[in-house]
Protein backbone atom coordinates (compact mmCIF):
# COMPACT_ATOMS: atom_id res chain seq x y z
CA UNK A 1 0.00 0.00 0.00
CA UNK A 2 1.09 3.80 -0.15
CA UNK A 3 1.15 5.70 2.09
CA UNK A 4 -1.42 8.26 2.83
CA UNK A 5 -1.14 12.35 2.12
CA UNK A 6 -0.96 14.59 4.80
CA UNK A 7 -1.86 18.20 4.80
CA UNK A 8 0.71 20.48 4.33
CA UNK A 9 -0.95 23.37 6.28
CA UNK A 10 -2.32 21.49 8.58
CA UNK A 11 1.49 20.08 9.64
CA UNK A 12 2.73 23.55 10.27
CA UNK A 13 -1.21 24.68 11.80
CA UNK A 14 -1.94 22.31 14.57
CA UNK A 15 0.08 20.55 16.84
CA UNK A 16 -1.22 16.63 18.81
CA UNK A 17 -0.89 16.27 22.48
CA UNK A 18 0.10 13.43 24.44
CA UNK A 19 -3.84 12.42 25.24
CA UNK A 20 -4.57 13.31 21.63
CA UNK A 21 -6.44 16.63 21.77
CA UNK A 22 -4.90 19.14 19.02
CA UNK A 23 -4.06 22.55 19.68
CA UNK A 24 -4.23 24.93 17.93
CA UNK A 25 -2.93 28.99 18.10
CA UNK A 26 -5.72 31.45 19.27
CA UNK A 27 -7.67 33.35 16.49
CA UNK A 28 -8.31 36.89 15.74
CA UNK A 29 -4.72 38.30 16.66
CA UNK A 30 -3.03 38.88 13.29
CA UNK A 31 -4.27 42.68 12.88
CA UNK A 32 -6.84 45.11 14.37
CA UNK A 33 -5.34 44.98 18.57
CA UNK A 34 -6.20 48.28 18.91
CA UNK A 35 -10.30 47.98 18.66
CA UNK A 36 -9.79 44.51 20.81
CA UNK A 37 -10.67 44.83 24.19
CA UNK A 38 -7.98 44.52 26.64
CA UNK A 39 -9.97 41.35 28.09
CA UNK A 40 -9.80 39.49 24.72
CA UNK A 41 -5.92 40.10 24.25
CA UNK A 42 -5.20 39.12 27.48
CA UNK A 43 -8.05 35.81 27.20
CA UNK A 44 -5.96 34.75 23.55
CA UNK A 45 -2.93 34.62 24.83
CA UNK A 46 -1.28 31.03 24.23
CA UNK A 47 -3.01 28.12 22.34
CA UNK A 48 -6.47 27.03 22.97
CA UNK A 49 -7.81 23.04 22.28
CA UNK A 50 -9.71 22.52 19.28
CA UNK A 51 -13.97 20.95 20.10
CA UNK A 52 -14.48 17.67 19.66
CA UNK A 53 -16.11 17.89 15.55
CA UNK A 54 -13.58 19.88 14.74
CA UNK A 55 -10.54 17.65 16.04
CA UNK A 56 -12.16 14.59 13.53
CA UNK A 57 -11.60 17.08 10.75
CA UNK A 58 -8.44 17.85 11.60
CA UNK A 59 -7.18 14.94 12.45
CA UNK A 60 -7.57 13.52 8.99
CA UNK A 61 -5.85 16.07 8.07
CA UNK A 62 -2.64 14.27 9.45
CA UNK A 63 -3.25 10.28 9.36
CA UNK A 64 0.54 9.63 11.21
CA UNK A 65 0.54 12.09 13.64
CA UNK A 66 -1.48 9.93 16.16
Amino acid sequence: MPKMKTKSGAKKRFKVTATGRILVAQAGKRHGMIKRSTKFIRQARGTTTLSAPDEKIVKSYMPYAR
